[in-house]
């Protein structure tokens, strides 16, 4: 089959089983060094993206996205945004929501939470119907003063699905003939559920009625606005192709709480992306390396070369050949082990005894584009690589290397 003269004579070198050991055994480095980078770097970006994921999941399905204050404003007003709201490209769902700070006490303990009240069957935007472990959610939205904790909350407070609760609203107050005391309520649990997030130690659900009236609100005081997003990462385009519909209403996103944390996972994941990265770029100055030895072992075989009559810049392409040809080899290897690593990674952990706490794997999720990325720039720093010492080759003057010949 027909090929171009520079490319058969690169992989016919890249191939060879003979010539100097050291140097086949530089290039077989080289190989294996892009092949143990990539397979890392395929590896940690995976499970680096399952983690993030698991936490947008876990975490940010269970609070509003973007939550909207009534202030001042009416139903009407609030239910005319509802309804402009979920006409954006953005928007999964916006519903009738208020929240509280709020203690919840019993005879073993008392703990702080934040606690959402939801006026509408909303679960399965907030995610809460898939973490439910015990209960019944749909007595939580639809019946009086019953509420939806976490396993932990129900482990340190001691009280089970059926048992009841105190409800301690310090923000709001009555009078009584021992002075002003906050709101409190007993509730009864009604369900549990279960994120393995911190979002377990600080989250609570009850009916917005519910929470309306333990806060001392009248019925026709409007509630906020909570909008939930089809992907929470694309909020600052959601707030601009908002930014008419809300320019009157005050409004907070998930950023002012869980920001942080987000900020932190993506951070790490970079230097963990960059310092996996130097040894792909340790394997490729071996590729240099490599081509440098083989160049100046070649001088004679290129000199024969351009005396039969290939040019300056076929030489080139030679050596630049046989470079992107362990680039490649590496990258095809290492793109391959780190995908089948990744799948299994958690039975490998097992198999060498190294489990994770209570139980927990490790989650993975593969990105295409990422890995397609990782992949390519392995490939260019190949590519890079090999343009000293084809430059050098390049260079060669038949007369004088043959002179003695």
């Amino acid at each position: 089959m027909f090929q171009p003269v520079s490319l058969f004579i690169g992989l016919r070198y890249s191939r060879s089983s003979k010539g100097n050991a050291f140097i086949s055994f530089i290039s077989f480095f080289s190989i294996a060094g892009i092949a143990i980078g990539l397979m890392a770097l395929f590896t940690v970006s995976s499970v680096m993206n399952g983690f993030e994921n698991s936490l947008k999941t876990n975490m940010l399905g269970l609070i509003p996205h973007v939550e909207v204050q009534a202030n001042k404003h009416t139903n009407a007003q609030m239910t005319e945004l509802k309804l402009s709201l979920e006409q954006s490209p953005y928007v999964n769902h916006v519903s009738l929501y208020r929240h509280g700070e709020a203690i919840l006490q019993t005879n073993n303990d008392l703990h702080g939470v934040l606690l959402q009240g939801l006026f509408d069957d909303n679960g399965s935007i907030y995610k809460v119907t898939d973490k439910i472990v015990q209960g019944d959610w749909q007595s939580v939205v639809n019946s009086n003063y019953n509420i939806a904790i976490s396993r932990y909350l129900s482990r340190k407070l001691g009280v089970g699905v059926g048992e009841k609760l105190r409800v301690i609203m310090p923000n709001a107050s009555t009078y009584t003939p021992l002075g002003r005391v906050p709101s409190q309520r007993l509730f009864k649990v009604a369900a549990i559920y279960e994120t393995g997030s911190e979002i377990d130690m600080a989250l609570a659900f009850t009916s917005g009625a519910s929470l309306q009236r333990v806060l001392k609100l009248s019925k026709n005081t409007a509630p906020n606005l909570s909008v939930s997003l089809y992907e929470p990462f694309e909020l600052d385009e959601f707030i601009k192709a908002s930014q008419f519909i809300l320019k009157e209403y005050t409004h907070t996103d998930w950023r002012s709480t869980q920001g942080t944390l987000f900020a932190a996972v993506a951070m790490e994941k970079r230097i963990m992306t960059m310092l996996l990265g130097l040894i792909v770029l340790v394997a490729v100055f071996n590729i240099v390396s490599a081509l440098t030895m083989m160049v100046s072992e070649k001088q004679g075989e290129v000199a024969i070369l351009q005396t039969l009559g290939l040019t300056p810049s076929q030489v080139q392409k030679v050596f630049m050949v046989q470079g992107l040809y362990n680039g490649v080899i590496g990258t095809a290897i290492g793109a391959f082990l780190g995908v089948l690593f990744s799948l299994y990674i958690n039975e490998l952990l097992a198999f060498v005894g190294l489990n994770l706490l209570a139980g927990a794997e490790l989650p993975v999720k593969f990105n295409a584009l990422s890995l397609t990325i990782i992949a390519l720039g392995s490939i260019a720093m190949s590519f890079l690589a090999t343009l000293y010492p084809a430059r050098k080759a390049e260079k060669v003057k038949p007369a004088e290397v043959l002179r003695y010949e």
